[in-house]
């Protein structure tokens, strides 16, 4: 029923489908505790990653209900892993989006630039309406947001406000 992730190309990245054994090289990426300081929790050891990969790969939540697509960021240039994007599907027409890029790539747009590649198949597969949850005082990730074309609504989820995309109308 949910789409399986592709691999995707940009002028300046990689987004390979997340696979389990990329968790020893994201355990790098992902190690700077500043990365979580509006979202929560610690870096996570190459065990956890391990775990988490796992259950991310299989495409879908365990009871079916979600899709959940996963690509690793690499840079072109030198196939260094520098991030993620994630995809959760709740509906086939609707993906909730999140996107994580390494302390020492920030600041190059590969945010934006890997998760326009993102919406952009997701709406080859019938994606219409995304969705982001963005700490309210995370400013990069809402210029990110800004930058795909979201807007923020009202609606706060856990201390997070509900950004939103609509790439077509609804009937």
């Amino acid at each position: 029923m949910w789409p399986i992730a592709q691999p995707l190309s940009t002028e300046r990245l990689e987004l390979e489908p997340l696979t389990v054994d990329h968790a020893p090289e994201m355990v790098d990426v992902l190690a700077d505790p500043s990365l979580y300081e509006f979202t929560g929790g610690e870096p996570p050891s190459e065990a956890e990653l391990v775990a988490r990969y796992l259950r991310q790969a299989k495409g879908e939540s365990p009871d079916g209900r979600q899709g959940w697509l996963n690509w690793i960021v690499r840079r072109r240039e030198d196939g260094e892993a520098v991030g993620s994007v994630q995809a959760t599907l709740r509906r086939p027409d609707l993906a909730e989006l999140a996107w994580v890029i390494g302390n020492r790539a920030q600041g190059y747009g590969f945010s934006t630039e890997a998760t326009a590649a993102v919406i952009g198949w997701l709406g080859d597969n019938g994606v219409v309406e995304f969705e982001a949850h963005i700490h309210p005082q995370h400013a990069a990730s809402q210029a990110v947001a800004t930058r795909l074309g979201f807007s923020p609504t009202d609606s706060l989820k856990a201390g997070e406000l509900r950004w939103e995309l609509r790439t077509r109308c609804h009937n």
